[in-house]
């Protein structure tokens, strides 16, 4: 099959302009999802999925598909390719947003080569992956793969006391589709790696094998709030030393894994939160991760059995309340040896390797042949303005899809 290759210039600048969407007066790139910057960032990737000449469809969760030939309810669907657009606060312009417009250049590629598929392909952009206004994250993907329903996602709530559904409405993106009116035939998703394996081994392209398995908690700590000069420590029930163990326990725990196990706290809040007063109430996030299922349910059970503990140590009230769990997903493993193949024919160095982080094809592998593929990520530094991929890893990633995509979908 001869090789083509994407338009450098036009996946470049389109990254270039989407990231700057959403930015503030001091530079810093926010744009969750169903906000205003999220409908300017919506209305910009149609724009182009548009001049591409692809049929644009918008589901009840804001997903959005750009099609590339007829869908047909008794054939099998179209080859999807796609991540997401929605960030973090303070992001990078990278993460999700490689995925998406990498995918449209592929197809548009395809397109302008006067290649005709054998069925049709697709783009996504998934609604919510981040999570960052709206819980659980990955959202999007998550309703149109079965594993959440529409009406719970919709009907979660952001900070604000607004809903997913509400803000959709708002921004013009509750689309008239049902979630899940086609079920892809395979899903490929391009990304950074976001970790800083490739660049330290100096290696062009990350086969993802899978993906880690996820928990997130939210843990109360309850105790009293005093004054912070008049109560002897003896006679305190102080919920920010609670949740201070309960971070050194974490942190212990996952050294004590050998690499197999990641923890954080992430977010933390003190009630009243002031200089003077001894914290009453301290509201925290866990974030647990493992590729091992068995590990990851272990490291739940001891922290429940230390919460346990630490309640009766300190007098505090701690309750716990689960906010996501993902079990570790593997890829499809013909998919895997395609893109390693494709790696190899285009010159470039690869390895097999598991995603720290996680990602729409993690749902997307309960429906569909799943696959992922990374490029660098320089310093390893992700969800952060220092967010970084050289041009030339870039393009190297999109052609390593392209070609993928090509010689799946072509005879």
């Amino acid at each position: 099959m001869s090789k083509i290759s994407i338009n450098a210039d036009r996946l470049l600048g389109r990254l270039r302009e989407l990231g700057e969407i959403g930015r503030d007066p001091s530079g810093h790139l926010t744009r969750l999802a169903a906000s205003d910057a999220d409908k300017l960032g919506r209305d910009t990737f149609i724009r182009w999925v548009q001049t591409a000449g692809l049929d644009v469809r918008v589901d009840r969760l804001g997903n959005i598909f750009g099609i590339w030939g007829e869908l047909s309810p008794d054939r099998p669907g179209p080859l999807l390719v796609g991540s997401h657009i929605d960030t973090v606060i303070d992001a990078g312009k990278l993460d999700g947003c490689y995925g998406v417009l990498a995918g449209l250049e592929v197809i548009q590629t395809l397109m302008e080569s006067g290649k005709v598929p054998d069925f049709p392909i697709a783009v996504a952009a998934f609604t919510n992956e981040e999570g960052v206004r709206f819980a659980p994250d990955m959202m999007g993907s998550a309703v149109f793969a079965g594993a959440l329903s529409a009406d719970a996602a919709l009907g979660a709530f952001d900070t604000n006391g607004s809903t997913l559904g509400e803000e959709l409405e708002r921004i013009g993106y509750a689309g008239a589709e049902p979630v899940g009116f086609f079920r892809p035939r395979a899903y490929l998703e391009l990304h950074i790696e976001q970790g800083p394996v490739l660049e330290r081994e100096g290696v062009d392209i990350g086969v993802v094998e899978g993906v880690q398995g996820i928990s997130w908690q939210r843990i109360t700590v309850e105790g009293q709030a005093n004054h912070a000069g008049t109560t002897p420590m003896s006679m305190r029930r102080d919920a920010g030393v609670a949740a201070a163990r309960i971070t050194t326990f974490l942190d212990e725990l996952a050294n004590a894994g050998a690499g197999a196990l990641v923890a954080t706290v992430g977010c933390i809040n003190f009630s009243p939160n002031a200089v003077n007063v001894v914290p009453g109430k301290v509201s925290l996030t866990v974030d647990m991760r493992s590729p091992d299922l068995t590990i990851l349910k272990s490291a739940e059970t001891r922290l429940a059995g230390y919460l346990d503990r630490l309640s009766g140590q300190t007098g505090c009230a701690i309750s716990s309340e689960r906010l996501a769990m993902t079990d570790p997903v593997l890829f499809d493993k013909d998919l895997v040896r395609t893109i390693e193949r494709v790696a190899a024919a285009r010159g470039l160095s690869s390895r097999r390797m598991t995603s720290g982080a996680g990602h729409d094809a993690q749902l997307l592998a309960d429906i569909a042949p799943t696959a992922m593929i990374f490029v660098p990520s320089v310093g390893g530094i992700s969800h952060s303005p220092k967010e970084h991929t050289p041009d030339d890893h870039l393009v190297h990633g999109a052609n390593v899809l392209l070609e993928t995509v090509q010689s799946l979908s072509l005879a």
